[in-house]
């Protein structure tokens, strides 16, 4: 959805002075969540705008805007990751009828843009940058920010029991699970249950690291970590399982994170579970959000085959 310039002014003149030729918007095209444009206003800032209030979610997408201004702060306080400043934060509607953010541009490209950098030496800042991240503690688990899309739970197992029971629910919603095949993926996580009651801390988790929110400069230093919106507080190996899946959990990256992963039996099976987690929302998105019935039949089929070799 394109947003007329006339409205994008609107929505950043209460907080940047208007240069002399006016603002200048340009769209960023590989948004996939939020409406999102640069904006040159004597400086080059990042204005991204929520999705409608009435599109499809899943459950901790909602909202979940509403997190990222204290966790900007926070991280520029407590850690060296490159995070930008945010300018503001809106969510009054009185303008448009979507939450928004504006933000400092940071320097650099994508590292999906970046095919002339060494991406052994990015990964290893991206290990080093995490975990700083993941030395952030919380005294509760689970999507703790603004737009609590759950409460607040007292321990990891705890947490992710209701996290993965409530994006069940929302594939249910959509369509792509009957009542057996939820029932289903319900009792397994009962029956595992156990192995996800361990004292792990309340880490701060970015959950959404991939080349597109790598930032990066002509000689593959890191400028930006961005897109912290989804967020959450828990066990480092769920945000183990999407750089898996995003192919960032490579040997380099190891060398920065410092801390070997733990390869047990019990963690390759908690892996199974998180990476189904990271998969099933896909099958939300494509079919409730994307309108795309094959690609989410697809993800759907993809979960199943993942669920029949691992129990069979």
């Amino acid at each position: 959805m394109s947003i007329p310039e006339t409205l994008l002014e609107q929505l950043v003149r209460p907080y940047l002075a208007r240069p002399p030729r006016g603002f200048r918007f340009r769209r960023i095209p590989t948004g996939k969540f939020n409406t999102s444009y640069f904006v040159e206003a004597g400086g080059d800032y990042v204005l991204r705008i929520a999705p409608p209030p009435d599109a499809v979610f899943c459950f901790y997408e909602r909202e979940m805007m509403r997190q990222e201004p204290g966790l900007h702060a926070l991280l520029r306080k407590k850690t060296s990751v490159p995070v930008a400043r945010v300018v503001a934060f809106d969510d009054s509607h009185s303008v448009i009828p979507r939450d928004y953010i504006l933000m400092e541009r940071l320097p650099g490209r994508p590292l999906t843009e970046a095919w002339d950098v060494d991406t052994d030496h990015v990964f290893r800042q991206v290990g080093r940058h995490l975990a700083e991240v993941h030395a952030l503690h919380a005294d509760r688990y689970g999507y703790l920010g603004e737009h609590r899309p759950m409460e607040p739970q007292p321990t990891w197992a705890d947490a992710f029991h209701v996290m993965w029971n409530k994006l069940i629910d929302d594939i249910v919603a959509v369509g792509y699970y009957g009542d057996e095949e939820s029932a289903h993926l319900r009792r397994l996580l009962d029956a595992s249950i156990r192995l996800f009651d361990r004292p792990v801390p309340a880490s701060l988790l970015h959950m959404d690291i991939w080349g597109q929110n790598i930032l990066v400069d002509g000689s593959g230093v890191v400028t930006g970590i961005v897109d912290w919106d989804r967020a959450l507080w828990g066990d480092p190996e769920i945000e183990f399982a999407v750089l898996d899946y995003c192919g960032v959990s490579v040997p380099a990256f190891w060398e920065g994170y410092g801390r070997p992963r733990d390869l047990s039996p019990e963690a390759r099976l908690r892996q199974v579970f998180y990476l189904l987690y990271e998969l099933q929302k896909y099958i939300v998105i494509r079919a409730g959000r994307n309108h795309d019935s094959a690609s989410a039949r697809r993800y759907k089929a993809q979960v199943m085959e993942i669920v029949r070799r691992a129990f069979p």
